[in-house]
């Protein structure tokens, strides 16, 4: 490979936003060495020598289009730097965590997405419910985060798995207090009726008859004014790449029958004002949830 060219290669892997000025002042002398020696290769043009003996008439513009050729070449390269370090930084520096991505291209649902989607919908049906908000579920700190961000909105978080590629925000959560993992098949480190409003996403669908007969309950306790539970669907599919080894055990997608079922029997109500609320702000938003959702009543 030209040396030349190989040196254009590292140069590009390593330009960052810090030395952008730098980058582009080299970027343009490389281009300007790489340009004068193609043309120390290129064979001797006669009408050039024409030219240069002044029998040429249009020898001025050709010279002057041979000298532009490199201020070209910089412009060039300045924006294609401009476009590349746009992406790296897009990249590196979005809003989408790295489960999010993951979830996109494999084609898979979470929930706990859905909930930060579902924000604005379930804020006209709580009201004032949404002051104190609960999340319980895998990246809760990517839903704590877009809870915080509204008005006269207080939120907590509960990881009930290892936090795994932990960014700078969700440390700063954890460091505050408002995220912690704790295993939720064990009591919450809560006191009843902690918190006005408890949603829970992507969590229920992992655990067995068993520890759910223990979760939903402790959920429902540290609730005030209701439990919402966003639980995948049947025939979706969820980030097969670490379930096992991060869950323990696939997800179990129960049909809404098998869901209102189980809630009659461990004692939970639908919260009907506010399952009414939230259908009507969904229909005036086309907001279509991609999750099964179910407004509960906590207990008295």
């Amino acid at each position: 490979m030209d040396p030349l060219l190989w040196r254009w290669l590292d140069f590009t892997r390593k330009i960052s936003t810090p030395n952008l000025f730098n980058s582009i002042s080299q970027a343009g002398r490389f281009c300007f060495r790489l340009h004068n020696k193609k043309m120390s290769r290129r064979p001797g043009n006669p009408a050039r020598r024409l030219a240069d003996g002044g029998s040429l008439p249009f020898a001025g513009s050709m010279h002057s289009k041979s000298r532009s050729s490199p201020l070209l070449s910089i412009g060039l390269v300045v924006v294609g730097a401009i476009l590349l370090i746009g992406y790296c930084y897009s990249g590196s520096g979005g809003h989408i965590s790295n489960r999010e991505a993951l979830s996109k291209t494999e084609g898979g649902v979470s929930c706990t997405l859905e909930v930060q989607r579902a924000i604005p919908i379930l804020k006209k049906a709580y009201g004032d419910s949404m002051r104190k908000v609960l999340h319980v579920g895998p990246d809760t700190c990517s839903a704590v985060s877009s809870l915080l961000k509204e008005e006269d909105t207080e939120a907590w978080g509960v990881e009930p798995y290892d936090l795994d590629d932990v960014s700078a925000n969700c440390k700063s959560l954890v460091r505050k207090g408002l995220v912690r993992v704790a295993d939720i098949k064990f009591p919450l480190p809560y006191r009843p009726k902690s918190f006005s409003l408890v949603i829970v996403s992507d969590a229920l669908d992992y655990l067995s008859p068993k520890y759910l007969n223990k979760t939903l309950p402790e959920l429902a306790r540290v609730a005030a004014d209701g439990l919402v539970v966003f639980s995948g669907a049947p025939g979706q599919q969820r980030v097969k790449v670490t379930e096992l080894s991060k869950f323990g055990r696939p997800a179990k997608f129960r049909t809404s029958t098998w869901w209102i079922r189980y809630f009659v029997q461990t004692g939970l109500q639908e919260n009907e004002s506010a399952l009414k609320k939230f259908e009507q702000a969904a229909l005036k938003k086309s907001y279509k949830p991609a999750c099964q959702v179910f407004h509960l009543q906590s207990y008295d």
